[in-house]
């Protein structure tokens, strides 16, 4: 089982990409993709960008992954 952290495209060059999540930073390929736009949210494995995520689920994704570090 894979978890992933959404990640924000906050820069995007051809099919390489900056994604940006809790005070991190992360190179991406959005290969898989259609269109990538700035702004978008995506589920990252292996380097990859699989799946484009709303800004809601992203968000509350985002939420629980907080809840989860604060916790720990």
């Amino acid at each position: 089982m894979c978890l992933a952290i959404p990640l924000k495209l906050i820069e995007i060059n051809g099919k390489d990409a900056v994604g940006e999540a809790m005070g991190m930073k992360r190179a991406v390929r959005v290969d898989f993709i259609p269109e990538p736009k700035l702004g978008d949210y995506v589920i990252v494995h292996a380097g990859f960008a699989i799946e484009r995520l709303g800004e809601q689920q992203a968000l509350e994704d985002l939420e629980a992954w907080e809840e989860m570090k604060d916790v720990l």
